[in-house]
């Protein structure tokens, strides 16, 4: 088996075929970066529609049930997650009705500060706010994972430390190995460890450096030096792959409606737009290169399964049950 934590992108048939060719089990998928919550439910609505009018190739998993019956069928598992949480429109009874159609992932956070917590591109890390606590719990008790990504260092922290659950950092990497604002602390990444979360080790050119994404032994070697820092059950993979992306989709995912000016993400104005994946990762079926890699750079059989499904599939099983 082999879960991606996180892409996004404009999904269809070909996305779905390509990645199961590559032995791919189950993504994460986008759901939303700036919507409210009436377009995140119309995107939530697309998904079904996309995923029924594929039904041969692929499954919307809600639990970790689901992913294995997906992988027996031969079907690439899709769980669905949001990068934000203005979809939920101030309202904490939201979290459950999210979770209720489908919503399995939700970031606190995307690029700015909101009423939730503090942004990886703040100034000023605000920290978990009272609606951030109030949201935490929650999701903690309708069976969402808490996604950390693009959230600040000291949000992140208070999150952790908040949370009843096993968090998730979906996608970025060690800001030790390659600094960037997306990337996380060390400091932050020993506390994701005594949580029992996972970081998701990403593959996007502009949060991994050029070093890591020339060949895949290089990115199995940032891999196994971020295991070194969190240890063995809390490393998984999250590329942050996008699909079909043009710049209409940077465009929103930078800029959405908050700004007139142009923003750059993750990005620079050296790197203004779309950058090249990873040399190693482009084609869809690459992602397959993983597990030897891992192998490689020399993990034995049970870590490269570890790193590749197990630690999402352990993070999966604590977060996503609801209570009896």
């Amino acid at each position: 088996m082999l879960i991606d934590g996180l892409q996004c992108g404009e999904f269809d048939r070909n996305a779905f075929t390509t990645l199961r060719q590559g032995g791919l089990t189950c993504v994460t998928v986008t759901c939303g970066f700036w919507e409210d919550a009436v377009e995140t439910m119309e995107i939530i609505a697309q998904w079904r529609d996309l995923v029924r009018e594929n039904s041969d190739v692929a499954s919307i998993a809600l639990t970790v049930d689901d992913i294995e019956q997906a992988n027996r069928a031969g079907k690439l598992a899709i769980v669905l997650g949001s990068q934000n949480t203005n979809l939920l429109n101030g309202h904490i009874r939201f979290v459950e009705l999210f979770a209720d159609m489908g919503l399995r992932v939700i970031q606190l956070t995307y690029n700015n500060q909101n009423s939730l917590a503090g942004s990886c591109y703040e100034q000023e890390d605000s920290g978990l706010a009272r609606f951030g606590r109030e949201a935490i719990r929650e999701m903690n008790a309708v069976g969402v994972l808490v996604d950390l990504s693009h959230v600040g260092n000291r949000s992140t922290r208070e999150a952790i430390e908040h949370s009843l659950k096993p968090v998730a950092i979906t996608h970025a990497n060690a800001d030790s190995l390659f600094s960037h604002k997306r990337n996380k602390s060390d400091d932050v990444l020993r506390a994701l460890r005594d949580n029992g979360g996972v970081i998701g080790c990403a593959s996007y050119r502009n949060i991994t450096g050029d070093h890591y994404c020339a060949s895949i032994d290089n990115w199995c070697e940032m891999v196994a030096r971020t295991v070194d820092i969190v240890g063995i059950d809390h490393v998984g993979i999250g590329t942050d792959r996008s699909h079909n992306h043009v710049k209409k989709h940077y465009d929103w995912m930078r800029m959405g409606r908050w700004t007139r000016h142009v923003d750059y993400g993750a990005g620079s104005v050296n790197r203004p737009g779309k950058v090249p994946p990873a040399d190693w990762f482009q084609d869809n079926e690459s992602i397959g290169l993983i597990p030897a890699g891992l192998a490689r750079a020399g993990f034995n059989q049970e870590e490269v399964d570890k790193i590749t499904h197990r630690n999402w599939l352990r993070v999966y099983g604590e977060t996503f049950a609801q209570p009896a």
